[in-house]
């Protein structure tokens, strides 16, 4: 669940900071730019385990603070797939039951992923599983804030980056009214999402297989 990464970068030190022992201030602004930051293709960045080397310090003209490269190693949080993970149900939608680790949020099984027959109940905006028993079926419901242990299937990093305009302005005539700009309503997307199933046995709601 949680890995080891080798990282290099460069960090800069303000003047202010520069009573301070080297490392510390280093660590800390290190943590500072990617604690709880998704590096694309790496994962979720959790602290600063250890530096392991430091390069020389320089001083640019025009700017009084120093710049390291530094070689260190960060904890990431970055599931391997087929990993058995815990969570718990943070809400149901028609695209699938979203889960919540906490600390991590982005995590989706979809309706295929889940034991079947399944079904949504609009209603009350759950999933449940319709359970085969000799007595006949049960609604077994994925209530939110339940336990829930389910598999790593998939990964899928979006690259989030700022971009330039998306189209060419439209050119201002003069003497004519300067019509307001149409407000794009985009649609935020997670740097970093995780797909789940629990369709085999021992997967699913905790209070399932406990009662």
């Amino acid at each position: 669940m949680f890995v080891l990464v080798e990282m290099v970068d460069t960090v800069r030190i303000p003047p202010w900071n520069f009573q301070r022992q080297l490392n510390e201030a280093i660590a800390e602004e290190l943590n500072k730019k990617l604690a709880n930051k998704v590096v694309f293709n790496v994962g979720l960045c959790i602290c600063l385990y250890d530096i392991t080397k430091l390069d020389d310090s320089y001083i640019f003209p025009g700017d009084g603070a120093s710049h390291t490269i530094v070689h260190f190693r960060y904890v990431v949080f970055h599931p391997f797939l087929d990993e058995i993970l815990l969570g718990k149900i943070k809400y149901c939608s028609q695209e699938g039951v979203h889960v919540t680790m906490g600390f991590f949020d982005d995590i989706l099984i979809p309706p295929e992923s889940l034991q079947q027959p399944a079904k949504f109940d609009e209603a009350e905006q759950v999933w449940l599983w319709e359970y085969e028993t000799d007595e006949g079926a049960h609604d077994l419901y994925m209530d939110q804030g339940e336990d829930i242990r389910f598999r790593v299937t998939d990964e899928m990093f979006v690259d989030t980056s700022p971009t330039g305009p998306s189209a060419a302005e439209t050119p201002v005539i003069p003497g004519q009214p300067v019509a307001p700009p149409a407000e794009e309503v985009e649609k935020k997307e997670a740097p970093y999402t995780l797909i789940g199933t629990i369709c085999d046995p021992g997967l699913g709601l905790l209070s399932w297989w406990n009662s």
